[in-house]
């Protein structure tokens, strides 16, 4: 085992296939990777929690430090958080990031915000998970007192990037610039990756779709899979 994390595997928005899901934790073992991310939406609206429990209980057999984070579609929130409490206080390995953070060998501060990331509004976390810009920068404020740790960030909500397209929000791309995390995953369809200031920002594919990425925080480079 590695003195320090190089290599983390990812994914976001299973939604709720956990065929997939399974091909993707026996993918774990043969790319070497050393940690885990998964990016909501974990399972489709109005799961339940036994969904959520399975859901984690098939993620844990990877036996690896794993973060994850809520997407839009896993509301209402209390089903998700109630599952990851229940979960991690048996595999303390598995962490749920969303407005909090974990740290990983060496030593790498991970931390994330989850749901649609919007330049105003209200927070919703019953029928949807949408929370204003500034419910996301409040939450990772305190980073600042842990500013001398490389930091891993994970977002649902991509940042606007020309290079990455369709999009994204200049709330989170100016999150991002501001902590200069070592490297950003966002959610979405089709591995990409660009530079975003001094940040590497990846997306890793989409699980429903089969995509996954192994992301290399060495030398930056992305190999990526498909379970299908």
């Amino acid at each position: 085992m590695r003195r320090t994390v190089r290599y983390i595997l990812a994914t976001s928005n299973p939604m709720g296939d956990l065929e997939a899901l399974e091909k993707f934790v026996k993918v774990a073992p043969d790319t070497g990777a050393d940690a885990v991310v998964v990016i909501g939406n974990l399972m489709p609206k109005t799961a339940k929690s036994r969904d959520y429990a399975a859901f984690f209980h098939i993620l844990s057999e990877t036996h690896l430090p794993t973060a994850y984070i809520p997407g839009p579609e896993d509301a209402p929130i209390w089903e998700y958080l109630r599952e990851a409490a229940n979960t991690e206080l048996v595999r303390p390995e598995m962490r749920n990031v969303h407005e909090t953070f974990t740290f990983w060998k060496g030593p790498y501060l991970v931390a994330g915000a989850g749901g649609e990331i919007l330049d105003d509004g209200e927070p919703e976390e019953k029928e949807a998970l949408r929370y204003p810009a500034w419910v996301a920068e409040y939450h990772l404020k305190t980073l600042w007192e842990l500013k001398d740790y490389p930091k891993i960030f994970l977002f649902y909500t991509r940042p606007f990037h020309k290079g990455l397209g369709e999009g994204g929000s200049h709330e989170v791309a100016h999150l991002i610039k501001t902590h200069n995390p070592l490297v950003a995953l966002v959610a979405g369809r089709g591995q990409k990756h660009e530079m975003l200031g001094a940040s590497w920002v990846v997306v890793p594919g989409d699980l429903s779709e089969g995509e996954y990425s192994l992301l290399d925080l060495r030398s930056r480079k992305l190999e990526t899979g498909n379970v299908r």
